[in-house]
């Protein structure tokens, strides 16, 4: 059905300027939409993506779909488009290859109608510091480096670790706490989380995310640990919203320092909220989304 709506779709295109893309028009094949809209069509193009597609990845859950997927999809529609919209720089870098018109266009969070409350770190669930992690069935594998982490810290602090996700993890933990994510309740559910994680692994696909789930935490003005990778360094300031932990040890004296100190808990968290609405919310990012709709030959509006 996906692909007889695309279908369906081509034939209306011709009632607009120009037409956005994310990440794809079709999930499997060659970019074969892409080039009708481009080629045949002769309609402009900006072409946005938040992820190193072009790298071959999958999780157990989709590995079957894998050998349907076309990685060199992504460099021929950059270069068919008008403009190429990147959430962050590494991932300009590649598209400037195929592409000179190019905007950096960073993932943002909306302040104001959705991530609009901010974490009392007073609060505690069951009178237990948390400890919480978001993401999919496709990154939940980065939380596979903290389990001797977070065994260490049950044996010495009362914490709970939050997973909110759409699979539930397969390691056992005691102080594993799974919740199913759910669009009504996601912003009350990570509200619970006292300390947010973002563990990566440095390698080319994790360079190239854009910290979503770690603009979630701060946002909501709770303090993060992340690993040291990509976006990752541009959106956590050591010492300031959060820490930045490249060790086992670092996690370990980062969590301890943060569960031992209330006041810094605290701090971090005010000066995270404050960081969002300056740098990376959706009020503070707009003039530059709507510049990728600008044309000096033909305004849109």
């Amino acid at each position: 059905w996906g692909f007889i709506n695309r279908i369906i779709t081509l034939f209306q295109i011709h009632k607009y300027d120009l037409i956005f893309i994310h990440r794809e028009a079709a999930p499997i094949g060659p970019p074969f939409f892409e080039w009708m809209i481009a080629k045949i069509f002769k309609k402009r193009i900006i072409y946005d993506f938040d992820d190193a597609i072009w790298l071959p990845n999958y999780s157990e859950s989709n590995r079957w779909l894998s050998p349907l997927k076309n990685h060199a999809n992504v460099s021929k529609v950059c270069s068919w488009a008008y403009k190429v919209s990147c959430g962050n720089n590494y991932l300009c870098d590649y598209a400037r290859k195929f592409n000179r018109n190019v905007i950096y266009n960073p993932t943002t969070i909306d302040t104001v109608r959705y991530h609009n409350k901010v974490k009392d770190q007073k609060e505690r669930v069951n009178d237990k510091i948390v400890f919480g992690w978001t993401g999919t069935h496709s990154t939940i594998r980065y939380l596979n480096d903290l389990l001797p982490v977070m065994k260490e810290l049950e044996d010495e602090i009362d914490f709970e670790l939050h997973v909110i996700s759409d699979v539930k993890p397969q390691f056992s933990l005691r102080s594993l706490v799974y919740k199913e994510w759910n669009k009504k309740t996601e912003i009350s559910d990570l509200l619970l989380f006292n300390i947010g994680l973002m563990p990566l692994t440095e390698d080319s696909w994790a360079n190239g995310k854009c910290g979503f789930k770690l603009l979630q935490y701060l946002a909501l003005g709770i303090p993060a640990l992340a690993s040291p990778v990509g976006v990752n360094t541009n959106i956590v300031y050591d010492g300031y919203n959060g820490l930045l932990c490249k060790s086992g040890d670092d996690w370990k004296e980062g969590l301890r320092s943060l569960v031992n100190n209330q006041e810094l808990l605290t701090k971090l968290g005010s000066n995270a909220r404050f960081n969002i609405e300056e740098s990376f919310s959706v009020q503070f990012n707009s003039n530059n989304f709507l510049s990728l709709f600008n044309d000096e030959e033909n305004s849109v509006n």
